[in-house]
C-alpha cells in the first residue's frame, strides 16, 4: 500500500459537504473543519455548520487516488501539499481549537482600504472601500453615493473583495 499524503481539494461554490460525503462513501479520508452558525429567522434560532474554509476540503490519500477525487462533479481543483508535516500539525490545531466550543471564525483578508462589494442585506451588490476594522468581525465600510460618501458599519462576513 503506498503512503497516505496531504491534498487540498479546491470544491465547487458550496460542495465542501457534497465532497467530504462523497469521500466517505468512497473510503477516503476528508477532513472539513467546520464551526456551528446561528441564524434567526422569524423568530427562531437555527443553527448551521458551517466550513471554516469555504471552499476548501483536506484529503489524506494515496496518490493513486486524486483521480477518483478529481473524477467527483465537486472538485474544481486539487492541490498538493509540499510541506506535509507542517499542514497535518496546523490542522489538528485547528480541529482541536474547533473542539473547544470557542468561537472560531476565519478573519476575512479585508483590510482598510481594500475595495469590496456587500454580498447580503439590504445593500447587496454595492461596492464600497473599507475604511477601518473593529475587532475580527466589523468593518466600517464607506459608500460612495453621487459624489458623497456614507459610511455603513457592515459584519466582515458580508462582503467579498473585489
Amino acid at each position: 500500500m503506498s503512503e497516505l499524503l496531504w491534498f487540498v481539494a479546491h470544491t465547487r461554490p458550496r460542495c465542501e459537504k457534497k465532497l467530504a460525503e462523497y469521500c466517505g462513501k468512497e473510503g477516503l479520508s476528508a477532513t472539513l473543519p467546520c464551526f456551528n452558525a446561528a441564524h434567526k429567522y422569524r423568530g427562531k434560532t437555527v443553527v448551521f455548520r458551517k466550513p471554516l474554509f469555504p471552499g476548501y476540503v483536506f484529503l489524506r490519500i494515496n496518490n493513486g487516488d486524486r483521480q477518483k477525487v478529481r473524477q467527483s462533479d465537486y472538485v474544481a481543483n486539487l492541490l498538493e501539499v509540499f510541506d506535509q508535516a507542517t499542514l497535518a500539525r496546523q490542522l489538528e490545531d485547528i480541529l482541536l481549537a474547533l473542539e473547544t466550543n470557542l468561537e472560531i471564525r476565519l478573519a476575512p483578508t479585508i483590510g482598510e482600504g481594500t475595495r469590496v462589494k456587500i454580498l447580503r442585506g439590504p445593500l447587496r451588490g454595492i461596492e464600497g472601500w473599507v475604511e477601518a476594522r473593529r475587532g475580527m468581525s466589523v468593518v466600517l465600510l464607506r459608500l460612495d453615493f453621487i459624489g458623497q460618501a456614507a459610511a455603513v458599519k457592515m459584519v466582515a462576513t458580508d462582503l467579498e473583495p473585489v
